[in-house]
């Protein structure tokens, strides 16, 4: 891809994993094509929320080394309270997506999906859907929504249809990777069953590899493209 390609793409984590976890073998093929990929962090802990000194280092040095393994153009971290965004003025979580937005001039943009299980999630994505006004956030262009396992999978509210892919990314060349950076999430990771594990990771990407012809997938449902 020339330079004149190359577009801005940007994933909004309601926290640091949910990137890897909905989008990371697609946010590879995007870098390997020569995008430049920025990684938005909604959340933050801290040892005013209860967290330990150790963990919150332990937090930031995933964060560093994640974003080194991806090799992002830019990560920027809003720093909000993890668990407590439903309690904060949707203008403030506006207010600092869309100014980062604006800066980095994004085209793409991968969110999560608004029925997941957790309110973070669902915060983060209204506050992402304010940020995609063709009139004042005229360089977005395309918006995906993708699902995160341990989270889409469990919502329930009875009016919501369900995660409907209608966009799949062949990430079969990417798929070992993304397990790798999964990895550094230590405590986030757990033997199978559990969802957020190697096996179910890997078996989630062949099941939406069945569905486009490949071996390994990720879905999105595409909800505005603006060729």
């Amino acid at each position: 891809m020339s330079t004149l390609d190359a577009k801005i793409v940007a994933v909004v984590a309601p926290h640091p994993d949910d990137e890897t976890l909905g989008c990371g073998g697609t946010l590879l093929k995007h870098i390997a094509r020569g995008d430049d990929v920025h990684w938005i962090v909604f959340t933050g802990i801290s040892t005013e929320l209860g967290f330990t000194e150790e963990r919150v280092r332990s937090r930031d040095e995933e964060i560093l080394r994640v974003a080194e393994s991806y090799g992002f153009a830019g990560t920027h971290r809003l720093g909000f309270p993890t668990m407590q965004l439903d309690r904060i003025p949707k203008a403030d979580l506006v207010g600092a997506l869309g100014a980062v937005v604006k800066r980095l001039g994004v085209h793409t943009l991968y969110v999560p999906y608004r029925n997941d299980a957790h309110s973070d999630h669902a915060a983060v994505f209204d506050a992402c859907a304010a940020c995609t006004k063709t009139f004042r956030y005229p360089s977005v262009r395309s918006v995906r929504a993708y699902e995160t396992l341990s989270e889409t999978e469990y919502g329930v509210k009875p009016e919501d249809t369900g995660f409907r892919p209608n966009l799949f990314v062949d990430v079969a060349a990417f798929i070992d990777r993304k397990l790798e950076i999964m990895s550094i999430y230590a405590n986030e990771m757990a033997p199978f069953p559990f969802p957020r594990s190697d096996v179910a990771l890997r078996a989630q990407a062949q099941l939406r590899g069945t569905q486009c012809g490949a071996t390994a997938a990720e879905a999105f449902m595409l909800l505005k493209e603006i060729e």
